[in-house]
């Protein structure tokens, strides 16, 4: 089943989220986009990051007319060990619990030690994976499986590169 990849960029008073669906964790193609433009809610606070994030998250997410296995954002899950709730954990409970959410972090978050660190290509700097709804350790493989050479895997850098468009409504991304 379909994994989808997020990602938000912003510039002055809009955030554009944008997605990328993929037939499974190891697809080297983008199946299907999808992009839109939603007006900031909130600036930016450490540690509360979805405030800002999650209301663009969930505009194009019901974009989506399909079934997704997985549902993978640019960020943390959990905040800490003991289940202080990031940006990914605010989106499984917004959508119900039901999709698993995996995130994938570029730099650490202190306190989030427990994070799953994935070295991908010949990088010697880890990804750091949290998940809600699927074990973290399979999450973590499933981010190492993920197509793409380089320590990013491809998708995130195709959700990114939509994201910074900007260009809103739903557009399809050839690879």
């Amino acid at each position: 089943m379909a994994v989808a990849v997020f990602d938000v960029h912003y510039e002055g008073e809009n955030a554009y989220a944008a997605c990328v669906v993929a037939d499974d964790w190891s697809a080297d193609s983008v199946a299907i986009s999808f992009h839109c433009s939603v007006p900031v809610v909130q600036d930016y606070q450490s540690g509360e990051f979805y405030r800002r994030e999650l209301p663009a998250l969930l505009a194009v997410l019901n974009l989506i007319d399909r079934p997704l296995s997985a549902l993978v954002v640019d960020g943390y899950v959990w905040l800490s060990d003991d289940g202080r709730p990031g940006l990914g954990a605010r989106l499984f409970e917004a959508i119900g619990n039901g999709t698993p959410v995996v995130g994938i972090a570029k730099t650490a978050f202190e306190g989030a030690r427990f994070a799953r660190q994935v070295l991908r290509g010949t990088s010697q700097r880890p990804l750091f994976v949290t998940a809600a709804g699927i074990d973290a350790g399979h999450a973590a493989a499933l981010v190492a499986s993920m197509s793409g050479p380089s320590r990013i895997p491809m998708l995130v850098k195709a959700v990114d590169t939509l994201a910074r468009q900007g260009s809103g409504g739903s557009i399809r991304l050839q690879l």
